[in-house]
């Protein structure tokens, strides 16, 4: 018998945790989201799916399963969300960057590691990534994939600034102080709209959707 276990339900759909014994899934159900926004649900359903299907065989990322016009199924990671799990150790964020590098080498930018739940800490203490639905997915690795690439790093770097200041290189300190021109375009147009939509209006945080693993 498979157990479900709902994690999340939104405007945007459900997310369930299917499996029994310790052999999970996660399921993304587009079909119950807000009649508004169900169009918005399936395009992020959409990217995910096509990010998941690019990084097919990389560990820290989920494994896609089965996905269609209005559902997605992919692996479930063991571990706990960064803000949980807070690490301690350099070879952490060491290890997190060689992964990040992984990713965008397949023509993939994350696009909002900026959030500490889509991090983990896996069991075995290495790190993953998760929660696609933002994510670019550009094989040419075109200029705008490039920035948001250099974002990613540059967001990772924050988290690495928040758990192990002590060992960050002048050169991240570097990339930490020179934010790209669109990042500050979002910081000063973009991003109060979004807080306000998202935490005034829907009731998000940053912290959002730390079961989804």
């Amino acid at each position: 018998m498979i157990n479900k276990e709902l994690l999340k339900k939104d405007i945007f759909g459900e997310i369930w945790k299917l499996g029994t014994r310790g052999d999970f899934e996660l399921l993304r159900d587009t079909r119950p989201s807000s009649w508004r926004l169900g169009w918005l649900a399936r395009a992020l359903l959409r990217r995910e799916a096509r990010a998941l299907a690019a990084l097919t065989g990389v560990d820290g990322v989920p494994q896609l399963a089965k996905t269609d016009r209005t559902t997605l199924r992919r692996s479930y990671l063991q571990g706990l969300p960064l803000h949980q799990g807070r690490p301690d150790r350099v070879e952490y964020f060491n290890d997190a960057a060689r992964l990040l590098r992984r990713l965008h080498r397949s023509g993939v930018a994350h696009n909002d590691l900026a959030k500490e739940p889509n991090l983990l800490v896996l069991n075995d203490g290495s790190p993953a990534f998760i929660d696609f639905q933002l994510a670019m997915y550009a094989p040419a690795r075109g200029c705008l994939f490039r920035i948001a690439a250099r974002e990613d790093i540059r967001h990772l770097l924050k988290h690495k600034r928040t758990y192990v200041p002590d060992s960050l290189t002048a050169r991240e300190r570097s990339i930490l102080d020179s934010p790209s021109l669109l990042s500050r375009g979002f910081m000063s147009v973009v991003k109060p709209v979004y807080l306000f939509v998202t935490r005034r209006l829907m009731g998000w945080s940053d912290r959002e959707g730390a079961a989804e693993r």
